[in-house]
């Protein structure tokens, strides 16, 4: 999945992977909760897939790196009847990468609320390479707040700029967009399960890749079903059991109505926050799960599992072609990975897996007794799975470039897939040839963006019907055999020439959503492997909250709800055991005899907390444990979740409960202290609705130890849901805290209070005696609670470690938090801290300092993408931040006229100041070979000189964040300049061949060089050795050239230079140089162990 964040100039920007929090516009709240009746799933299949508006356009930018604007725009085009544009900066918003963006063109004109939901692809074309182009992809909901979507950290500039990598040629650039436009029904009311039958899974961060994976795994109903009756323990939390975790994970997308959290499933896997912040790759979490529950499944009912569903075996021989000898071993597989490149389709790829390899000559083999003889190496199968897994290699190690590609190509795979083709030429002579290996294609995985991200989802048809859907994380879509097929393939398309001032040849686009990886079922064993998943396959997850689970979790974990269900006690149940017989084993654990037990249902309210709903009748106790839970459905419950409520009597034993009426409110109270801050649950107690609290106070102190005529203050502590805050993935609710006081002598009726609701109390103190209490009061303790954060603080010099902790009020003001930290380090002036926020994607500190008042409140600087952080990074300054802020601070490099040696200063002058005024800073700080030497600052970029700075430029717009500066004295004979003379650029390049392609590559110092006129290369030679004082054996190893636009032109001694140099038209004197041709001594980057690896990745790993 690629995140991407939106484009204002000033935003803090650091990476791609920010996504800033944002709320609806007040005109357009979101229904809290939306309930879609369950439809079978083929009841949806017939309906038509309509295609949405859809549109690519291509934008050609001549004399690119003449643009001196910081924001450029294309020109309009129109998808889906709306205007659009593409935004760019061309040398980066406030990144050192090119930053691209799509945008509404007439968003400002457009009326009140309005919004429009996009999905779309912007790239960058390589017109040596088309398969180096880069492309991202995305999707938006577009909104006067949003208007623009895109990528801050496209692509590195010193890529872009570099003419030797062929994204600019000829100083052209081409960019492409492709936008879909889709109904904004489709992104905010689309109910997956009443429109398909099958719901989504949410996504953390970057999880999709395990989203289209499991929903794979689910959609495999044999799987499915040994999942279910894996054994778990008696005291399995899911959190802490990946079987338990997967049973409940498979349960929830078989019932619930909504989308389903995976959070549970992860931390069972014993990963972090980062560990799924992290995209990984969906064929090794594929293996890492497998393994995991294969281990899991031994000794259980459903041992070997794994392997019957995805286990083939193949046989490795050698066999030599002159004596009579052979080598054979055997091997299992799970998945197979087959090659794309150079492949047309799947069988093409079958063909060069068996692909016999001649071993002779240098590579003769040992065969034992019989020394070096020639042979054939190569690879049969013996069996093929039930379900077989098919990895494609899309990605792979491209030596040239030193680095991973993704492979786009057209690759085919068919609907149907026979293994036994041309007599079973895949087969080894010991296949059992009975076995017919005739596949069909139950799902597709798809992998859509580049080598350094993008986004996984999965084409899967269930039922191995005609009809298939698209799991694409949340949101479940009915699709057509086209677009699971065909439109996977990838390859390339055709652009039709729509576009005026494009040039009239055919232009190609890559397609860079492919297939990943493909399941197919093996016909014969289809009915197996899609099997009824029954009832009594499925246990039921009961979870039983108890008055001990609030009295442990209320005052430590829980302050504002009655109980975290995840941590209370879980029973797993067969659906067709009966209630009451599920009662006898709730007696045997917690020791309450049945005919004591009563049990609440718990109802989720729309402000989003759980309270008991009402008790379960008598007719009820005797159905079945899966008749229950679809009681509990109506609820919008997808596990049983009860409450068991036990009265007790004087001698605290265990009582029949009391009958209840309609008249009997069931209340729940806390006790809050305020000189310990403390606030516990006390106990539940049985109202009338037409009674008063006053009837109740003696009973009340009674519960707390106080004497029975203590006066307290009642409240009633109430949830209301937020307006709900987008993020991309799932709509958050966060609770505002209202606490309202009781009035004591109104009925319990007349204050709207019902079964389930939280009354707090505490001792009524008088006013004056307030200020001796931080709190006095529930409201405001409950607002602390509701807003403290701890704060780890650490130094941004030591980025690991924590320095110390604060605890604070996210509602905390800039000044507050700065002032808090100057206090903790002993600082008079608050204003010289620096911080710095924390990018929980890197686990590293945002590249951006935080600016002096630049974020309102601490809730905000915690903020990362979709995630809360508790960390920030400090430094103190030498100077006040803000006037540091009105400070331009370069660092230039000083390279000495007569001496090897290169000194880097930082100079910090007034945003005003000119490049002259950093020239007379640095002659205080360098070391001059004569007093009356003159400086001039140069932008170095790749090896190239591409600007001499006029003395006379602000400084304010200089970016020395990735172009380097440079300093250095003026030679007396540049000074002195005759009317022919010609001041040229000499860069150091090497040459390398790639793909039948030339490649030039500069390194080292380039400098510049006085050419006079008739002046031989023979005559410049002498010079140049002489200035750079290389030995004469080396020297003579050098060839030079005439570089124009990358293309070398070799020189002879007898030449003559200057007559190169005639030309004017060329659009930067940097691209017009004399060249050094030799070999280059920097050391270069290691090659990477694992070629299989995404360069960004680490290695999947399942802890537990």
């Amino acid at each position: 999945m690629t995140v991407m964040t939106p484009a204002p100039v000033d935003q803090q920007e650091d990476e791609e992977m920010l996504v800033p929090q944002s709320d609806l516009p007040e005109n357009n709240q979101q229904p809290m909760e939306v309930v879609g009746q369950p439809e079978a799933a083929n009841a949806a299949e017939n309906q038509p897939v309509e295609d949405p508006p859809s549109s690519r356009f291509s934008w050609k930018i001549d004399n690119f790196s003449r643009l001196n604007t910081k924001k450029h725009y294309s020109e309009v085009f129109v998808v889906g009847g709306y205007k659009w544009r593409v935004l760019i900066f061309p040398k980066g918003n406030n990144v050192d990468h090119l930053s691209m963006y799509l945008d509404v063109a007439d968003s400002t004109s457009l009326p009140y609320g309005w919004s429009r939901y996009a999905q779309f692809s912007l790239a960058i074309v390589n017109q040596i390479h088309n398969k180096y182009s880069v492309r991202k992809d995305t999707q938006h909901q577009f909104n006067a707040r949003e208007s623009d979507w895109g990528f801050t950290s496209f692509m590195p500039l010193g890529e872009l700029y570099d003419p030797n990598r062929g994204y600019l040629v000829n100083d052209t650039l081409l960019i492409e967009a492709e936008v879909i436009v889709r109904r904004i029904v489709d992104y905010w009311t689309y109910d997956s399960k009443k429109e398909t039958g099958y719901v989504g899974l949410k996504n953390q961060g970057a999880t999709c890749y395990m989203n289209s994976l499991l929903q794979t795994l689910f959609h495999i109903p044999y799987f499915r079903k040994a999942v279910y009756h894996m054994p778990t323990t008696e005291n399995d939390m899911p959190s802490g059991s990946i079987p338990l975790a997967l049973q409940s994970l498979f349960y929830k997308l078989q019932h619930s109505d909504s989308s389903v959290a995976t959070k549970e499933l992860t931390k069972s896997f014993g990963w972090d926050t980062y560990d799924s912040f992290m995209q990984h790759d969906v064929q090794e979490l594929n293996r890492v799960l497998c393994e995991k529950l294969e281990d899991k499944m031994k000794g259980t009912v459903v041992e070997g599992t794994i392997q019957q569903l995805f286990e083939g075996h193949h046989m490795n021989y050698i066999e030599c072609i002159n004596v009579n000898y052979k080598s054979t071993r055997k091997e299992s597989f799970y998945d197979l990975q087959l090659d794309v490149k150079g492949c047309r389709d799947v069988y093409a790829s079958f063909d060069k897996y068996v692909e016999v390899e001649r071993l002779e000559g240098d590579n003769k083999y040992h065969a034992e007794h019989y020394g070096l003889q020639d042979a054939k190496k190569g690879v049969l199968f013996i069996d093929f799975p039930p379900v077989l897994q098919l990895q494609l290699k899309r990605f792979e190690y491209d030596f040239m470039r030193d680095t991973m590609v993704k492979i786009n190509d057209r690759y085919e795979f068919p609907l149907q897939l026979d293994l036994d083709r041309e007599n079973g030429k895949y087969l080894s002579p010991d296949a059992d040839r009975s076995v017919r290996n005739l596949y069909t294609l139950h799902s597709v995985l798809v992998h859509s963006g580049g080598i350094h991200g993008g986004h996984y989802y999965a084409y899967i048809r269930p039922t191995l019907s005609d009809q298939w859907y698209k799991f694409e994380d949340e949101r479940v879509t009915k699709e057509d055999l086209k677009r699971a097929l065909e439109e996977q393939y990838g390859g390339e398309e055709e652009l039709p020439q729509t576009n005026p001032g494009f040039n009239n040849t055919p232009f190609k686009f890559t397609k860079y959503s492919n297939a990943y990886m493909l399941v197919y079922i093996r016909e014969s064993d289809k009915d197996k492997i899609i099997c009824n998943v029954d009832e009594k396959d499925i246990a039921e997850h009961l979870r039983v909250a108890r008055d001990e689970d609030l009295m442990e979790q209320i005052g430590k974990d829980i302050y504002f709800d009655l109980v975290d269900h995840d941590k209370v006690r879980s029973f797993r149940i067969q659906k067709q055991i009966p209630f009451n017989l599920f009662k006898e084993e709730v007696a045997k654990e917690f020791g309450i005899p049945v005919q004591f037990q009563r049990f609440w249902l718990w109802a989720k309210r729309q402000n989003h907390t759980y309270r008991p709903n009402r008790p379960l009748t008598q007719l009820e106790e005797t159905q079945t444990v899966g008749q229950l839970r679809e009681v509990s459905n109506k609820v919008h419950n997808a596990e049983l979740k009860l409450f068991l409520e036990v009265e007790c009597g004087p001698d605290l034993r265990p009582i029949a409960p009391p009958d209840k009426t309609k008249e009997d409110i069931l209340l729940f109270f806390k006790l809050y202290d305020p000189e310990k801050e403390e606030l516990r649950y006390v106990g539940k107690l049985f109202v009338k609705s037409t009674g008063k609290p006053t009837e109740y106070l003696s009973k009340l102190n009674e519960m707390a130890g106080y004497a029975p005529d203590e006066e307290i203050d009642l409240y009633e502590a109430m949830f209301l849901a937020c307006r709900p805050s987008l993020v991309p993935y799932e709509i958050k609710f966060e609770p505002n805290v209202m606490c309202e006081p009781i009035e004591k002598k109104s009925t319990f009726r007349a204050s709207q209070l019902e079964d389930g609701d939280i009354v707090c109390f505490q001792k009524a103190h008088p006013a004056e005696s307030a200020e001796q209490f931080r709190y006095p009061d529930v409201p405001s303790f409950l607002d602390y609670v509701h807003n403290r954060q701890v704060v780890h603080f650490r130094s941004l010099d030591k980025p690991k470690e924590d320095d110390f902790c604060l605890e604070m009020s996210k509602l905390y003001t800039y000044d507050d938090v700065v002032e808090r930290v100057a206090q903790q380090l002993g600082l008079d002036d608050p204003s010289k801290i620096r911080l710095t926020s924390h990018n929980c994607y890197s686990q590293q500190p945002k590249p951006q300092p935080i600016k002096y008042r630049g974020i309102d409140h601490l809730s905000d600087m915690l903020i990362h993408y979709n995630q809360t952080s508790d960390i920030l990074y400090y430094e103190v300054l030498d100077i006040p931040l803000p006037e540091l802020q009105c400070l331009k601070t370069l660092k230039v490099a000083f390279h000495h006229a007569t001496k090897d040696e290169v000194s880097v200063h930082t100079i910090r002058l007034p945003k005003q100041s000119t490049v002259g005024d950093v020239i007379n800073d640095l002659k205080t700080k360098v070391e001059l070979s004569h007093p009356d030497a003159e400086l001039r600052l140069l932008e170095v970029f790749y090896h190239k000189i591409y600007k001499i700075f006029p003395l006379n430029e602000k400084i304010e717009n200089i970016n020395d964040q990735y172009w380097t500066l440079r300093a250095e004295e003026i030679p007396e004979e540049e000074k002195n300049l005759g009317p022919h003379d010609r001041l040229i650029h000499v860069y150091h390049f090497t040459k390398d061949t790639a793909q039948n392609q030339m490649q030039i590559q500069n390194f080292g110092e380039p400098f510049f060089l006085v050419i006079h006129e008739g002046e031989t290369l023979a005559e410049i030679k002498v010079r140049i050795q002489k200035k750079l004082q290389v030995p004469d054996d080396e020297f003579a190893k050098w060839k030079f050239a005439f570089l124009s636009l990358g293309r070398p032109e070799y020189l002879q001694d007898s030449d003559v230079v200057s007559s190169r140099f005639q030309r004017r038209d060329v659009y930067g004197a940097w691209e017009q140089y004399l060249g050094l041709e030799h070999s280059d001594s920097a050391p270069k980057r290691a090659y990477a162990a694992n070629q299989n690896r995404h360069t960004f990745e680490k290695p999947v790993k399942i802890y537990n």
